[in-house]
Order: C-alpha cells, then sequence, then structure tokens
C-alpha cells in the first residue's frame, strides 16, 4: 500500500471512530482525520513503537514529541553524542535515526487507551505501515498496550506467548522475544520485540528508571552513528 492510500484508508476509518479528541485538534488547528503516522527514516535498523499521540503529538504532527517522548529522544541523544540534548529541535533532528509509530495514530480523548475494539480496526494498516513502510527488524515497545498489539493477529498459543513473556518481570526489559507480523497483502516479516515500560511521567514505578534501561536497549542493539541503518 501506498502512503497516499494508507492515510486516505486510516481518514477513512477515523471518520467512524469515536473517543478522538477533538477539542485537542480543533484548539491546535489540526484536522481530527489526519492521522500522526510513522515517522522517521524507513531504512533504520530499530523503530520505536508506542501506544497513541498525545497533546503535543497533535499540534505538532509528530510523534514522540511530548513528555514521554522527549524522554525517549533525550536518551536517544545522549547515546548518540555523549552529550545532553540542546533544545527541542535537536529533538526532532535525532529521530531519524529510528522509525516511530503507535498502535492507533490518533490521540484519545483523556489519553485513555484505546479500546481492543480500535486497535482491532487499525492493526491491518498499521501493520501495513511496519511492513511496507520500514525496512528494519528491531522494535523497541513502549508499555504493555503497544507489546502486546504485536498479538492482535496472532492464534491463541502465539498471544500466550507473549503474555508469558510480559508476565517474566525479571526479564522482560532485558530480552527480546520474536513474532511475525503479517500485512493485508500477505507479505510477511519477522520482528524483533524489545520491551521496554511505558515513559510517561504518570508512570512512578518506572519513569525514573526508564533512561538507562532505553540505553541499555540502544547499546545492546548496537547503534550508533555509523550504524544505525540497516544493511543494503
Amino acid at each position: 500500500m501506498h502512503d497516499q492510500e494508507r492515510r486516505e484508508a486510516l481518514r477513512r476509518l477515523a471518520a467512524e471512530l469515536e473517543g478522538i479528541d477533538r477539542e485537542v485538534y480543533l484548539a491546535a488547528g489540526r484536522d481530527p482525520l489526519e492521522p500522526i503516522i510513522g515517522a522517521g527514516n524507513p531504512d533504520a535498523r530499530i523503530a520505536l513503537f508506542g501506544r497513541d499521540p498525545g497533546r503535543d503529538e497533535v499540534v505538532h504532527q509528530l510523534p514522540f514529541v511530548g513528555a514521554g517522548g522527549q524522554k525517549v529522544r533525550t536518551t536517544l541523544y545522549q547515546h548518540l553524542y555523549g552529550a545532553p540534548m540542546p533544545d527541542f529541535d535537536a529533538s526532532i533532528a535525532v529521530g531519524r535515526y529510528l522509525y516511530w509509530a503507535n498502535t492507533v495514530p490518533y490521540k484519545p480523548i483523556g489519553n485513555k487507551a484505546w479500546s481492543m475494539q480500535a486497535k482491532r480496526r487499525f492493526q491491518p494498516l498499521v501493520a501495513d505501515l511496519l511492513i511496507h513502510a520500514w525496512r528494519g527488524a528491531d522494535v523497541i515497545t513502549l508499555g504493555r498496550e503497544a507489546f502486546l498489539w504485536f498479538g492482535l493477529a496472532l492464534d491463541r498459543s502465539g498471544r500466550q506467548r507473549l503474555d508469558a513473556f510480559w508476565g517474566d518481570e525479571a526479564q522482560r526489559f532485558v530480552d527480546h522475544c520474536e513474532v511475525t507480523l503479517g500485512a493485508p497483502d500477505g507479505a510477511a516479516r519477522t520482528l524483533r520485540l524489545h520491551p521496554l515500560p511505558h515513559p510517561s511521567p504518570l508512570n512512578a514505578t518506572w519513569y525514573a528508571r526508564f533512561p538507562a534501561l532505553l540505553a541499555q536497549r540502544l547499546a545492546r542493539l548496537e547503534l550508533t552513528l555509523d550504524h544505525w541503518k540497516r544493511e543494503p
């Protein structure tokens, strides 16, 4: 599916979706049907996969630029450049070294997680995005909702395997697991999932520990300024 075709399909689904935070979109002068879709370099080896956009993402029409996203981008910048991130523009620029996507590319009212029905409705198009618009294989997922999204199209045993992996509190933020993701056109690819907690400031249990956990993931994935693209 081409980018414009995917965008139009997302807009059609969004027109029938209850729960989009239209007030935030209208206050920002943004179209509530316009998806905040994948960003970054399609040749990046690593993708960041989160739950859904927030207010700042609506304003800037970019994923992962709010408080939680800035936590990610700050750690990414420090990891790559060995220095504190200087400003907001630098946080946007450093995003070119990864690919960024969400389970549902629309902000929900009250930042509540989208229902299972909504996630299932958008799953084929988001899967198509990851299969055809991005060409890497390693996905850092942020939070339980983002990780378990990869089980939506699996059979029962596949979902149970992901549930068991997430349930292993000693290893879930250290190890990785593999999953086969398929697109509506039949294309499929095996991805390696590297789960992390959600970086929201409201996640008191993990917020302070998140930068170290992400830095550990980036180091193990050997992300550097010279080694961030997939091999030709």
